[in-house]
């Protein structure tokens, strides 16, 4: 059987319709959230860790801050990259793809025929 291609070489999907993607969007949406939400459980955590390193070492008598150390500004903006940063990235990312999905639910009738994002589709196989 002959399959029509895209201008990138993959297959054209068939629109669906709306009655039968709209549970699958639903659990998509609530499984996006909760990655979301994780993630920035995981963040807090390090914010708070982070605070309570600072707030001990100020305590510190300056005989004991001048012993024990303190991390290099340089080694504090790397972990704010690795910790904070590109996790805050992958929640706008997820918050973005939760939008798309709830579009669809919103201007999808449970008869219409629905043509899904590519970046949904992986759900539906």
């Amino acid at each position: 059987m002959l399959q029509a291609l895209r201008s990138d070489g993959k297959p054209l999907r068939a629109p669906r319709k709306a009655a039968e993607v709209l549970p699958f969007l639903e659990a998509y949406i609530a499984r996006k959230e909760q990655q979301a939400r994780e993630i920035e459980q995981v963040v807090e955590r390090y914010e708070v860790k982070r605070m309570k390193e600072e707030r001990a070492y100020q305590t510190m008598s300056s005989f004991r801050r001048m012993l024990s150390g303190k991390k290099p500004d340089h080694h504090l903006a790397v972990e704010y990259i690795h910790y904070v940063k590109k996790p805050m990235e992958q929640v706008r990312k997820l918050r973005a793809e939760i939008e798309v999905a709830r579009q669809i639910m919103k201007d999808s009738k449970p008869g219409d025929d629905i043509t899904v994002p590519d970046e949904l589709e992986d759900i539906f196989s």
